[in-house]
């Protein structure tokens, strides 16, 4: 018998595998997605991971540590995507507001990711119990709605939107629509389904820029 052999076997077979947190964060994001927070436990993560219990509590800490992880890594991977087709400086506005919403048609139809959005579609399936788990999600929700209010006060700043727009109810009714598509998708619309909505959209903003959202005015007091 080759000794050697039989050494390094045993050897190998008793070298623990490396935890790859990407990877964890990537396979349990997967997971939440699909079953929303309360509806996923920690077998269905150590499952999911091929992590031991014992590993994802010490790199975690708990079962909502592990989400506001996994949200950490849902924005990273997914909100850049969409700043960098806000900021792309041979679009105008328009042009980079229609790439942008034609991107998140695109990602909640997604067929190799769950469909809709994983912020929206996890804050939909809270139970009244996970009062700083929808804190997480809500934080993320404003993070998209500024990203868009951050957006469009630099386009009116450098003169391509009028002074007259508000800003923050024109990201706010842009937020509205994407928070609608990903419903849509979740129960199953399509790609193209999608992209009629974004369609009609970019067929009323020349009216939402002329006068459809202003800025609101206080009517004077009754004398």
């Amino acid at each position: 018998m080759n000794t050697d052999h039989v050494a390094s076997t045993r050897k190998g077979r008793g070298r623990p595998k490396q935890f790859d947190r990407e990877d964890a964060l990537d396979k349990a994001l997967d997971v939440f997605w699909r079953h929303g927070y309360d509806a996923t436990s920690l077998t269905d993560l150590v499952e999911a991971t091929g992590a031991k219990a014992p590993t994802l509590y010490a790199e975690f800490g708990n079962k909502e540590g592990l989400f506001r992880a996994v949200a950490e890594r849902y924005m990273a991977k997914f909100a850049d995507r969409g700043r960098a087709l806000l900021a792309n400086p041979h679009r105008s506005t328009a042009q980079a507001t229609e790439d942008f919403m034609r991107d998140t048609a695109a990602m909640y139809t997604d067929k190799n990711l769950p469909s809709g959005c994983f912020i929206i579609c996890t804050s939909a399936a809270l139970s009244s119990s996970s009062d700083d788990v929808a804190k997480c999600l809500r934080a993320r929700h404003h993070f998209q709605e500024n990203m868009l209010t951050d957006f469009l006060r630099a386009r009116q700043q450098s003169g391509e939107l009028p002074a007259q727009i508000d800003i923050v109810a024109l990201a706010k009714y842009l937020t509205c629509i994407q928070q609608g598509m990903s419903v849509q998708a979740h129960d199953g619309a399509t790609h193209e389904e999608l992209d009629g909505i974004v369609t009609t959209l970019m067929a009323l903003w020349p009216a939402l820029v002329r006068m459809g959202v202003t800025k609101r005015v206080t009517a004077p007091a009754d004398i």
